[in-house]
């Protein structure tokens, strides 16, 4: 099979490999300055108790170098520079719109010296070999076309001994909460969509990609056979969101 008639899915659509990129950062050009306010209104603010949970556990430490996949607004890379003293960080995107929301706001102003912005791809990364400390990437892998990939080249990027962390949205063990979560989801999240970002289906399409990402532990063998070891999460919210670890050893 040529690369041309392999398919992936864009939500719910089995779509060409080659066409998921394209709509994927059509996605999220078309929600770009309204990408944060939505976080905080879908998820109550929880996101940021999530991300703050992510920096506990990856405990940055000065001289470190981060690349922050997927990094949009820079919510991750901003939380590791005020935790990590004189690190720097790389945050890297594939829609420049969001790269561009990022730059203004206070934090990267603050910390323009340690902190740089990159048009790029998780699947083919524009750095040399062993040249991070940690990689991270906070719901944005389930938007990449071959989710393999990216980790290959997460852990291709990475020095030896270097950490990978994940935070994505997962799937909850329990029947009954999956099923009150999918109604929240599918009946009120591309609603707010409407209402806040003028766009509801970007939002369904996300609801949608959330529900097409592997569950924990499938996730967590897919990082082991990227060559991670000691792989490991932990779910946020009962497995709303879940937190992959792995290191490069």
């Amino acid at each position: 099979m040529t690369d041309d008639e392999k398919t992936t899915h864009f939500g719910y659509r089995d779509i060409p490999e080659g066409e998921k990129a394209g709509m994927v950062h059509g996605v999220f050009t078309n929600v770009a300055s309204k990408y944060d306010i939505m976080n905080d209104v879908m998820s109550a603010g929880i996101h940021r108790v999530w991300k703050d949970a992510m920096m506990d556990w990856l405990a940055p430490r000065p001289g470190q170098r981060l690349l922050d996949v997927a990094g949009g607004t820079g919510d991750i890379a901003f939380r590791f520079l005020k935790r990590a003293g004189d690190a720097k960080a790389v945050v890297l995107d594939m829609t420049e719109s969001m790269l561009v929301e990022g730059r203004k706001r206070a934090d990267a102003e603050a910390m323009a010296d340690r902190l740089d912005w990159i048009v790029g791809d998780a699947m083919a990364l524009p750095f040399e070999d062993n040249s991070f400390d940690v990689y991270t990437i906070s719901f944005g892998i389930r938007n990449v076309t071959r989710i393999p990939d990216a980790l290959s080249e997460a852990y291709r990027v990475l020095r030896p001994g270097g950490r990978l962390m994940v935070l994505e949205f997962s799937q909850l063990p329990n029947p009954m909460m999956q099923k009150a979560y999918d109604l929240y989801s599918f009946n009120v999240i591309p609603r707010m969509g409407k209402v806040i970002a003028n766009d509801s289906e970007s939002y369904q399409y996300l609801v949608e990609s959330i529900r097409k990402f592997p569950d924990q532990d499938t996730f967590a063998t897919m990082i082991r056979t990227a060559g991670f070891e000691n792989v490991s999460y932990r779910n946020m919210t009962f497995g709303v969101a879940a937190l992959h670890a792995g290191w490069k050893i």
